[in-house]
């Protein structure tokens, strides 16, 4: 750390999915720069959750229903028995706060969010399935109880950045970068691809499911539904490259013709720490970007070097299918990026235990896109259609088996 660097301290985070990955990096930053972690919420990592309320030491904590009565004698024998602990992220969620980090994975994560949102709170969103499920539906909190939200991903954080200052009409196009995952150069035939060879991701560390779908790009697709929603452009408008240095995140082209790129090392500590940044006055509805001030310095990258030789590809959507899909599940809207993102975690899953092979990825989630059922988007019909794509999915993956 730069000795020169004045670390900002006060400000009072909530760190929802404290124990996952980017909760975990959202706490180094709260460590480095000082800041009051009030609230954690996590999920059932019991060991990892005690050592970060032993050092962050939150007013509150809450646990999984199932770890609840477990949590709290553990925590009382730790000396830890002060804390108030619960068993309802949402209610975490909306305790007051400077900036809600939300971190949690899946549609677990939807309702904290919807919480915060109604709540007034400025959202640092990693939740992905927040806005590739439930976009209209986050807004409409967001606008009712004034709640605010800037991303966490590092390619939207990268749109975020190239955004500042400018007007969102005067966007011809959003491009989004992909590494490209393992196959990128190769083999020409998937078939045969395993879940160990799917899993060496070529730039980044992630969890199984996260890099599964970076190798289909189906993780990209879902990146595109999700800018879409979050900058209110059509599907058609948000592009794909495949960068294989990741370090070019994202560009913006105008209209005029000139771009704006933003680039940086591959930390995801420094979209965190943006997001955190950008948060209390970012997005009330899409594209409503502002500037952000940024909080200082982040781990040691002041002597990242600027050299070496960048590429960029389109992608191939014939060997990658998912990423058609999932702009296909976009345009067409309504329930089918519900669908598409249930069919894909039930897909992976299967994938992982063995049931079925890489290629049958796509293909089940295709099915399950066209037999899903028209239908305009709701809270009610969005956890009916999430169930009903989930039990096609699994049922297609045992055919397959």
């Amino acid at each position: 750390m730069n000795p020169s660097v004045v670390k900002p301290s006060g400000l009072r985070l909530t760190v929802l999915g404290s124990t996952g990955s980017i909760g975990k990096q959202a706490l180094d930053v709260a460590r480095e720069r000082g800041y009051v972690v009030g609230v954690l919420a996590a999920g059932r990592n019991l060991d990892v959750l005690e050592a970060q309320v032993r050092e962050f030491r939150p007013a509150l904590v809450s646990v999984d229903e199932a770890v609840y009565a477990q949590a709290r004698g553990r925590f009382a024998g730790a000396g830890l028995g002060g804390v108030e602990l619960i068993a309802d992220a949402s209610e975490a969620a909306a305790r007051p706060a400077d900036v809600v980090v939300n971190a949690m994975s899946g549609l677990i994560g939807l309702a904290p969010t919807r919480a915060a949102l109604l709540a007034g709170q400025a959202v640092a969103l990693a939740t992905k399935e927040a806005m590739v499920t439930a976009a209209h539906l986050m807004w409409e909190a967001a606008a009712q109880g004034g709640g605010r939200v800037v991303p966490v991903d590092s390619e939207h954080t990268g749109v975020y950045q190239c955004l500042g200052g400018e007007d969102i009409a005067d966007v011809a196009e959003v491009i989004l970068t992909a590494s490209g995952g393992p196959f990128r150069d190769g083999p020409a035939d998937l078939r045969g691809v395993t879940p160990e060879q799917a899993l060496r991701h070529p730039s980044w560390s992630m969890g199984p499911k996260v890099t599964i779908d970076s190798s289909t790009l189906m993780n990209k697709g879902l990146e595109v539904m999700e800018c879409a929603s979050l900058y209110g452009l059509p599907m058609s408008q948000v592009g794909v490259v495949v960068h294989p240095q990741s370090l070019v995140h994202a560009a913006v082209r105008f209209r005029d013709g000139s771009l704006k790129a933003q680039f940086g090392p591959t930390d995801m500590r420094l979209p965190i720490a943006f997001a955190i940044d950008a948060a209390p006055t970012g997005m009330t509805r899409p594209g409503d970007v502002r500037g952000a001030r940024r909080g200082g310095e982040v781990g040691t990258h002041l002597s990242w070097p600027l050299r070496g030789s960048w590429e960029f590809r389109e992608p191939d959507f014939g060997r990658f299918p998912c990423l058609g899909l999932a702009y296909r599940a976009g345009e067409e809207g309504g329930l089918k990026p519900v669908a598409l993102n249930a069919a894909d975690e039930i897909a992976v899953e299967a994938f992982l235990a063995g049931r079925i092979g890489y290629l049958d990825i796509p293909r089940l989630i295709e099915q399950v896109l066209d037999e899903t059922p028209a239908g305009e988007l709701s809270w009610d019909a969005l956890q009916g259609t999430d169930l009903w794509a989930r039990s096609r999915a699994r049922e297609l993956a045992q055919v397959r088996a």
